[in-house]
């Protein structure tokens, strides 16, 4: 849990005045991976882990950042010309202030204390955490006015341009825009979402496989990325309608033409196809409370992301398999990027507690490692917080 007084006071500690705080979640996603960027689906809820940014202006055009996770401080001077990538945790702050300078908004320098509870490099997106708590911050002691999903925008670029991680806008958005008590479905193409209650007999439980994958700079992740675009390229001269991504292509249409793909790409590129259509379903599946179709989609999404996107491994494997075996369990999958981090299951009020207890055991006894196992409820999306609010 962050708490307000304990970032004021050190903050106030540092720096000799008193801070505002910002703060932005972490995400979990239910249903719906590597979907964003091809235009599509995705079903993601905030979590009640966030990172928490202190912050007050000050006189010159300098922004000074401490982490208070590894102790490291960074400076950066807004008028000494281009902000260029660092290689380190400083380019998510530097980065976002970047964007925002490149955008055409003056930023006022200030002082930055950072402090998070979302686990680095889980799956659960600590990364666009910051960076939207990082623009609600620059933004408000700046005097500009961003709104959601222009904050979410702000975030993902700064991920794509300056860190280098050719990621969608899902975790951004979610960080930005999340709902309370809900799920978010997020069409990626036109940036409208819908809340989707979860299952008020069920609960969210997120697994941490201790294995953490590291994905800026960009390697793997890019690479599916670049196998579905050119999936693109092969289809849109083919089909008889407009295809600028994945999101446009039917499964009928990818199995029609399967003889233009070497197989590597043609699995990819039915892994977004086909994760698209269970986004979908899963939405009506929880608009009629139909927690068993929902469980099983989550159970056909890991699948596809172990099969034929490649994305999980074998420490992941062994926890969504655990963890499909126990009682109470509607269905689990690997969450995030992928290549390591966190799983996510939905398992019934009353075996929830169970259900942590024995996962921890034979996960342990399977692999030789302690894992870390909580049950969650969607939080809200990024904001201010006061003294006496929770965050």
């Amino acid at each position: 849990m962050i708490v307000f007084g304990e970032i004021a006071a050190d903050f106030a500690a540092r720096f000799g005045r008193p801070p505002r705080v910002f703060r932005a979640p972490g995400r979990v996603n239910l249903i719906g991976e590597h979907t964003d960027y091809n235009d599509g689906f995705v079903m993601p809820a905030a979590l009640e882990h966030a990172t928490a940014v202190a912050i007050a202006p000050r006189a010159d055009r300098t922004i000074v950042v401490h982490s208070r996770r590894n102790g490291e401080t960074a400076t950066l001077d807004l008028d000494a010309g281009p902000i260029v990538p660092r290689r380190d945790w400083t380019d998510y702050v530097f980065g976002v202030a970047r964007m925002l300078e490149e955008a055409g908004h003056r930023l006022t320098g200030c002082d930055l204390t950072l402090t998070s509870t979302v686990p680095i490099g889980s799956g659960l997106s600590s990364s666009a955490a910051l960076e939207v708590a990082t623009v609600r911050a620059l933004a408000a002691v700046s005097g500009l006015e961003i709104g959601k999903i222009e904050a979410a925008k702000i975030g993902q670029k700064a991920e794509n341009e300056h860190v280098g991680m050719r990621c969608g806008i899902m975790d951004q958005y979610a960080a930005s825009c999340g709902v309370a008590g809900h799920a978010l479905l997020i069409d990626c193409r036109s940036l409208e979402a819908r809340p989707v209650a979860i299952d008020p007999g069920s609960r969210i439980v997120i697994a941490n496989s201790m294995v953490h994958h590291v994905l800026a700079g960009g390697g793997e992740y890019n690479a599916r990325r670049a196998s579905c675009e050119a999936g693109v390229r092969l289809l849109a001269p083919v089909l008889g309608h407009p295809v600028t991504a994945l999101r446009d292509v039917t499964i009928a249409e990818l199995e029609a033409h399967r003889g233009l793909f070497d197989d590597e790409t043609y699995r990819r590129c039915r892994h977004i196809v086909t994760e698209n259509d269970r986004v979908l379903a899963a939405e009506a599946a929880a608009e009629v409370g139909d927690v068993a179709r929902f469980g099983a989609l989550m159970d056909a999404s890991h699948v596809s992301m172990r099969d034929d996107f490649e994305i999980s491994c074998a420490e992941v494997d062994v926890m969504v398999d655990l963890a499909r075996a126990l009682p109470g369990v509607h269905g689990a999958r690997m969450t995030g990027g992928g290549f390591g981090g966190c799983t996510v299951s939905l398992v019934a009020v009353e075996a929830v507690e169970a259900f942590a207890a024995t996962l921890k055991t034979a996960y342990r006894a399977a692999t030789g490692i302690t894992c870390d196992v909580f049950a969650c409820a969607p939080g809200a999306g990024a904001g201010e917080i006061h003294e006496g609010e929770p965050a």
